[in-house]
This record gives C-alpha cells, structure tokens and sequence, in this order.
C-alpha cells in the first residue's frame, strides 16, 4: 500500500535545542494515526513541519506522494487540521464561522451543505448561536468541521480533546471514529491522553524527547504475546546474570530499581518464576502491564513524569 505521510529523518533544531531528533514515521491511507509523546516530547513541531507552518532543519517530507517542499499547495488543499484550540470569530455565529472559512478555500457551499456539516459534528441546532456563548467542547467540534469545509483527504488533529470535560473527551473520540470509519478520512491524531489513543487508533507512533520510539500497529503492539512482565526480586544483580545465561536472555530487559522486565505471553511466566526459585532467587512480586499507559511509560522519560499521563 502507498503511505499517505511519509516522514524520514526529519529533524528540528531551535538554536541548541534539537525538538524533532531523526524522527521517520509512515501513515497509510485510512489509518487513524495516533501521535503519541509527553507534553513537550516535539509533537506539535513536527505536526507543523507536516503543514509547512515552519521548515525542517533536515529530513524529507512527503504527502500523497508528493514532496512537501515541491508540492506545497497542492497537497494542502487535500488536508484540514486543526492546531490546539481553533481559531475562530467568537462574535458571530457558527454557520457565519463556517461559511467564512469555505470561502477562504475558495468554495461557496450553500446553508444547506453548511447545515450538513454542523449536523455531522453534532452543533446543527447551535447554528446560529454565538460561538462565544459556545463551550470548549462545541469550540473544538466546530473546530473540525471548518477543517472538513473543503472535504480534504486527510485530517490532522492536534491534542484535540485539551481543555475537555469527559463528555467533550467521548464526543471527541466518537468524532474521530465517525471522520474514519463514516467519512473514510485519515486522521492522524497527537494526544497524550493514553486511553484515548487506545480506543481509537490503529496505528501509532510513541516519541520521546523528538525521538521515535516505536511505531506499529496499536492489535500486534498490545497482543497477548508482547505483553510486559515486570518481576522484582531480591537479588536483581545476580537473577540478571542468570537470566543472560539462559533461554530467557532474548525478552529480557533491565527495568528502574532492579526490576526485570520480560516481553512475552504471559502463559510463559510460571516456566520463568520456577527457573529462578531453583536458582535461588527469592521472587517478590510479578505483574503484568500491557495497557497503553504502563507501554507508554517503559518507553519514556519514566516515573517522574507519570502525572503527565493522567486524565
């Protein structure tokens, strides 16, 4: 399949700062691409890099297998996004909103067609209510549909459901679902509400500090026989050495505090815990962590940022 988005060793320098560190990534046509990364992790740089609002240091971007640099226009009148809060005229209406933004794409759609669109994001019988009278939810869903004004291929949403109460994080998510499974549109979605990326996305990206991390399918990441075992022990030092001698060594990994983690099926873990207790190493406990949340923080910055993730 041809990708939709092809990023590689893209990279974003602010004087000393490297925001954006080789980061290459694929999206394909109707993925719902979740952008996953802490607050600060060179999310929103590289999702401006993607809509040409600033220039890469390096590294090569194209879209509909087009380059970026060479194909600027063309390419974006087939996306709409939408950047952290939308931008909208608060004193007037949303159909005059929505209506001023088509014409800025160079349409004229009818009230009909503009009707259809405030209807599909759940605001037709706001339509000619102030959009300053409007919450922080209806701001972002009207948000959406000034994206879709010109039908485009792929929507780009940028922590769309900041500043959402949990009715505006359902509505959200729905949204995003119907843009996908209704419309056919690509999204590729930046958040670092886990749980969300999890009910929606089907292929993701997890970037740290402007770096990839891991990339692939949200089903073959979260599969029973990826999940992550952690184990502590009393003796971590001597229970890692054992284990690098033995049939384990390749799922094995060195977690904080001593802690051994082991990627594998679970159904594997009572054949390791009866290895160690015959080597003498006294087991103190044993958990499974296969949620996003938990695979999010093995792969960054760690515990102290664990507020971050939390919604």
């Amino acid at each position: 399949m041809t990708p939709l988005i092809e990023v590689k060793n893209l990279v974003k320098r602010f004087d000393d700062l490297v925001a954006v560190d080789d980061l290459s990534f694929t999206v394909y046509p109707a993925d719902v691409y979740g952008f996953l990364g802490q607050n600060g992790a060179g999310k929103s740089t590289s999702i401006r890099m993607l809509l040409s609002l600033i220039k890469p240091t390096s590294g090569e971007i194209s879209l509909f297998g087009m380059d970026l640099q060479k194909h600027r226009f063309e390419i974006l009148r087939r996306v709409g996004a939408v950047i952290e809060r939308p931008d909208l005229y608060k004193y007037l209406s949303a159909i005059d909103n929505l209506s001023i933004f088509a014409r800025m794409s160079g349409i004229r759609p009818g009230r009909k067609q503009l009707m259809e669109q405030l209807e599909m994001v759940g605001l037709a019988e706001r339509a000619d209510g102030k959009v300053r009278t409007y919450s922080q939810g209806m701001k972002q869903r009207l948000g959406i549909a000034v994206a879709l004004v010109h039908d485009p291929d792929l929507v780009i949403l940028d922590e769309p459901t900041n500043g959402l109460d949990p009715q505006g994080i359902a509505d959200m998510r729905n949204l995003i679902l119907r843009l996908s499974r209704e419309m056919g549109k690509t999204v590729l979605v930046s958040s670092h509400l886990l749980s969300e990326i999890e009910q929606v996305a089907t292929r993701m990206i997890i970037i740290d500090k402007g770096r990839k991390m891991v990339e692939g399918g949200v089903a073959e990441l979260f599969k029973p026989s990826n999940s992550r075992i952690h184990i502590k022990v009393e003796q971590p030092g001597r229970a890692w050495q054992l284990l690098q001698q033995s049939e384990w060594k390749p799922f094995m990994e060195q977690g904080p505090d001593g802690e051994l983690i082991v990627i594998m099926s679970p159904d594997k873990v009572p054949a390791l815990a009866s290895e160690l207790v015959q080597q003498g190493v006294g087991l103190l406990s044993i958990r499974s962590a296969n949620s996003l949340e938990e695979y999010f923080l093995s792969l960054t910055s760690g515990k102290q940022h664990v507020a971050s993730f939390k919604h």
